[in-house]
């Protein structure tokens, strides 16, 4: 039997199997590495966090974003250059070479319970048992389309999480709705890809982080807006350095906090891009319905006026919600064991469940860690405090080296 099973190949199962293997406590990885940065997001944007915010973990910080750079002759800053989406990915890449030979590029496709653990089927056919699980599956399986557009056929409606290619648009009329970073971003690549877009958002005004203006910030600037990895400002210091005493607020005040804070708002470095995209903003989606071989969708503002617009097809740009019904592999029974809030799971103080051995790190830990957990930046947190987890664990019984099971064929 396997001692750990990590499901996921994004920066939070990338930085939690280099602190395992770091420690010498046995694994197997399964996942897509950087399969959403990879095929999930528009080629050509950037990344809203900063260099320094943007590294993926492991124990002895060997392998940062700054270092790849430099290694790659990238221009690079901790803060102040924007990092392009592509370099994030390549670095992810570099960073399995380098640091996780062992990471499997396979699916999970079942997770069920077993008399001492797990039983996990890969798409392959094999099996195999394991004492606990680590569900580091970031975004994937979490795209939230509202209602009255998911209705509508998929060849006229689609999630912001589809598209990594905006050329595919080109030429026809599109309508992105969503006021946060991804619908900002996927509006400007796509009108620099000539596809006749729109942007439709329920803001009045579209947010966006401060230009850096390249001089030094005086003392009393870093005491009242400190720099974190979310951004400057006490409360951003608090949510992206302590996630362990975030957890100890109350539930409710907690699920509040992750749900406003850090709302809608993109990059500076594309307030010049969305200059050129047609947008209507304080624009609330009323109804959608296809009309010959169109989208049509009503509008109403907060003072009651109303308008139509028609596309070819419309982009929801309209984030993640947590559901856990929606990570197909986990078996009937697992989930209803699961307990939650706010459609996450309820987590301990080491990110296990109420399925003792079951984890989870990434967003799905936002209402339990904070804030910092929907970004790359709490992988370091989450897998150092896992890590310690699973040091104790195995101190309580001996360890059992990680051999592959025979593959079975799926029955």
């Amino acid at each position: 039997m396997l001692e750990n099973v990590i499901v996921g190949a994004g920066p939070y199962g990338l930085s939690i199997a280099a602190h395992f293997r770091g420690r010498g406590i046995p694994f197997r990885i399964f996942g897509r590495p950087m399969d959403s940065w990879l095929n999930h997001m528009p080629k050509g944007m950037m990344l809203k966090s900063d260099g320094f915010a943007s590294n993926i973990y492991d124990p002895d910080s060997a392998f940062t974003l700054k270092q790849f750079c430099v290694e790659q002759g990238i221009k690079y800053s901790d803060a102040g250059v924007p990092v392009r989406l592509d370099t994030f990915s390549a670095y992810g890449l570099a960073f399995r070479d380098r640091l996780l030979p062992e990471l499997e590029d396979k699916l999970v496709v079942s997770l069920e319970r077993a008399p001492e653990g797990f039983v996990v089927r890969l798409e392959d056919g094999e099996t195999l048992t394991t004492r606990r699980v680590v569900l580091a599956v970031g975004i994937t399986h979490f795209e939230y389309v509202p209602e009255n557009l998911a209705k509508l056929p998929s060849e006229f409606v689609s999630h912001s999480f589809r598209h990594a290619n905006p050329e595919a648009f080109r030429g026809q009329s599109v309508v992105v709705i969503g006021g946060g970073a991804s619908a900002i971003d996927l509006a400007a690549v796509l009108k620099e890809a000539d596809a006749d877009v729109q942007l439709v958002a329920r803001q009045s005004a579209l947010k966006f982080h401060s230009t850096p203006t390249g001089k030094p910030r005086s003392k009393w600037q870093q005491i009242r807006h400190p720099q974190s990895g979310l951004g400057p400002g006490m409360r951003s210091r608090f949510f992206s350095d302590a996630p362990g005493l975030f957890h100890y607020l109350p539930e409710s005040l907690r699920v509040e906090i992750v749900d406003r804070t850090l709302g809608p708002s993109a990059g500076w470095f594309v307030k010049d891009k969305m200059a050129r995209v047609p947008s209507l903003l304080g624009y609330a989606l009323q109804s959608a319905e296809v009309q010959d071989g169109k989208v049509h969708l009503r509008l109403r503002a907060a003072a009651g006026s109303e308008r139509d617009v028609y596309a070819e097809h419309v982009i929801a740009a309209t984030g993640y919600k947590v559901d856990l019904a929606r990570l197909p592999f986990l078996s009937t029974e697992i989930r209803s064991k699961i307990e939650t809030v706010a459609g996450s799971p309820i987590l301990s103080t080491t990110f296990e469940s109420s399925v003792p051995g079951i984890y989870f790190a990434g967003l799905a830990a936002a209402n339990s860690f904070g804030p910092v957990m929907r970004f790359a930046f709490g992988a370091g947190f989450a897998a150092r405090r896992i890590t310690e987890t699973m040091v104790k664990a195995l101190a309580h019984g001996p360890a059992q080296v990680p051999v592959r099971s025979v593959a079975t064929s799926a029955k």
